[in-house]
């Protein structure tokens, strides 16, 4: 069995996409849409931006979105997945490789949230950090008994959680988690609090885009983040969906899922390689690669 997997923020870089424009005439189309859809010129971005102007995440997001449903364009005679799961905003791009969205809503709700999200970041003082080498219960208790807001936000492999709150209380749990034995406490080069209790605004203007917008049965099951299970029913794909904005990631315990079901073959879909390298984490026997275009 075929899992295609999406990756989400973090995975651009200057000149993304540019050679399968280039190189695939049915790629071309889908930016003139996405400059439509978006309202600028995404694809100059894309191929000629600066790394700033690449990492806001209202440019981010739809960038990698794009790429993403580049490459999909690409092998769209040969596509057949079997499961599919995305990493943040990489769900959404499983939600079109899996039927579930065409191209269009799928990048309007992307815009919606990455707008939001960048909304949320400026009105509220948070950031991210990853702790790496220490266990997910050390990490989640430390957090717990800490006053403010820090949780686990991301479960990226064994022994790499991202926290996620306000700047002084990731600074105070990183220092407490140092303690405790972890390898490293880096705070990340993030602009906000993703998937914390701080982008509850963020949730609220994304759940109404999403409960307006046709939702289609996936032709296959789709591993969500809030609960690293497989989903089929529409109603529940779109709550999970909304939650996921203030619920951790759960990639560790999506990917062993998938294997569990019977994933022989991770094949990851977007620009670069993170998930790669986090799946070989989670299961060293995992065969996992990326479409030769």
């Amino acid at each position: 069995m075929k899992g295609y997997i999406f990756p989400g923020q973090g995975s651009q870089y200057t000149g993304m996409c540019h050679d399968l424009f280039i190189k695939y005439d049915n790629v071309k189309p889908l930016f003139e849409r996405a400059e439509t859809i978006l309202g600028f010129d995404i694809s100059k971005i894309m191929f000629e931006g600066t790394k700033e102007e690449l990492t806001q995440t209202k440019v981010t997001q739809p960038a990698i979105f794009i790429h993403s449903m580049a490459i999909l364009k690409v092998l769209e005679d040969s596509f057949k997945p079997n499961l599919v799961a995305g990493h943040s905003l990489g769900e959404f791009s499983s939600l079109v490789a899996a039927g579930v969205l065409n191209f269009e809503d799928g990048l309007r709700l992307v815009s919606i949230r990455a707008k939001a999200m960048q909304k949320s970041c400026e009105n509220t003082n948070g950031t991210m950090a990853a702790i790496l080498g220490l266990d997910n219960s050390i990490i989640e208790e430390i957090c717990s008994n800490i006053e403010g807001t820090v949780v686990a936000a991301n479960y990226n492999c064994p022994g790499q959680v991202v926290i996620s709150g306000e700047v002084s209380t990731v600074k105070n749990a990183c220092e407490k988690l140092s303690e405790a034995g972890a390898r490293r406490a880096l705070i990340l080069p993030v602009g906000g609090a993703f998937h914390s209790e701080l982008m509850k605004e963020a949730e609220d203007e994304l759940s109404k885009a999403i409960k307006e917008t046709s939702f289609n049965s996936p032709i296959c099951p789709i591993y969500q983040n809030v609960n690293g299970k497989p989903e089929h029913l529409v109603d529940n794909i779109k709550t999970n969906l909304i939650s996921q904005l203030t619920s951790p990631v759960k990639w560790t315990q999506s990917v062993n899922k998938m294997i569990e079901d019977g994933c022989q073959d991770f094949i990851e879909i977007g620009p670069g390689k993170v998930l790669q390298g986090l799946i070989k984490k989670i299961n060293r026997d995992a065969n996992i690669s990326c479409p030769n275009l």
